[in-house]
């Protein structure tokens, strides 16, 4: 392998469109590359993708890998990780980072392990050392309660980046790039798993992951009906609801809702945690929000020492005049 040089990221797609981490993904990528004075790549896998090319050099790619063939259409672990191995024996990034996604999650250890070189999960920071060059790479750990930062000393310096951590770019269409068409050749022997059924959630408004605002419900809410409340201020905040593991185990939520380590990651502008104690596991799905509003009865609950604001007391008084005043203001 050439000398290891420049940041490849790779790209997923949800019904033909470039996901929002993807574009986090060149958003990173790009002020990476820049510290380094490097080029940015990324890697597109699928069918009927060409004409996304353009939109990602728009995002800030110097040079778009496309692989556009019929039977890439669905993401397949042994097929999608020849693609990228083939990719980055041929051109030797110094830095490969994906997303810390379902598909990133299954295809980037797989790759790390082909590669023989190290991998970073969940980052929600990427610098580069001044002084090595090398990529840094933070970390959340022990449930969120601490932060770690790494430097892997094989290359490529591999990552998974967790969703909502970074910012993408503004969108610039007088951007110009490179797209090269790759031909996957992929040996039909080396293809154990299929994809069998793909079954679609169903989401009234806005998805979870995606919310600006999420008003989450913790074991104090107490029942089913009680989360009407909350929902009530999702509604009024154009945001969605969510629910520790407690309240989904009682069947008081759907498990689509649960927030945590086994559950859902998020990153809103805006998080309430409402009638929740704030056990790390929970914790480790919210941290990465940008502003975490508490209310809970009791004052040594660990939300506060997570938590920007915190009102100690019952949510069922708190919440209605909260809601009464917020629908006043809008």
């Amino acid at each position: 392998m050439a000398e290891s040089k420049g940041v490849l990221t790779c790209c997923e797609f949800a019904e033909g469109k470039l996901t929002s981490i993807s574009l986090e993904l060149l958003g990173i990528g790009r002020k990476l590359a820049d510290e380094l004075g490097q080029e940015l790549a990324t890697i597109m896998i699928g069918s009927g993708i060409a004409d996304a090319a353009k939109e990602a050099i728009a995002y800030g790619a110097d040079k778009v890998y496309v692989v556009d063939e019929a039977q890439l259409k669905d993401y397949q672990p042994e097929s999608y990780v020849a693609v990228v191995e083939k990719i980055v024996k041929e051109h030797a990034p110094g830095i490969l980072l994906m997303g810390q996604t379902s598909m990133g999650r299954d295809m980037a250890p797989r790759l790390a392990f082909t590669l023989q070189t190290g991998l970073s999960t969940d980052c929600v920071e990427l610098t580069i050392d001044p002084n090595s060059k090398r990529m840094i790479q933070t970390r959340s750990v022990y449930g969120g309660n601490a932060m770690a930062s790494m430097i892997s000393e094989s290359d490529p310096q591999m990552a998974t980046v967790r969703a909502k951590s970074q910012s993408a770019l503004e969108r610039n269409d007088s951007r110009t790039g490179d797209i090269v068409k790759v031909d996957a050749a992929i040996d039909p022997s080396i293809i154990k798993t299929k994809l069998v059924e793909t079954v679609k959630e169903e989401v009234a408004g806005i998805k979870l992951e995606d919310a600006d605002v999420v008003v989450c419900g913790g074991r104090g809410i107490g029942s089913a009906d009680n989360f009407e409340l909350l929902k009530e201020l999702a509604k009024l905040l154009g945001g969605a609801v969510g629910a520790t593991r407690p309240p989904c185990d009682n069947n008081w939520a759907p498990s689509t809702w649960q927030i945590g380590l086994t559950g859902k990651i998020v990153s809103p502008s805006v998080y309430f945690g409402i009638a929740l104690s704030g056990a790390s596991q929970h914790i480790a799905g919210c941290s990465g929000s940008k502003n975490i509003i508490a209310i809970n009865k009791d004052p040594e609950a660990n939300i506060f020492n997570v938590a920007h604001y915190g009102v100690v007391g019952d949510y069922k008084k708190i919440l209605p005049s909260f809601i009464t005043k917020c629908k006043e203001l809008l």
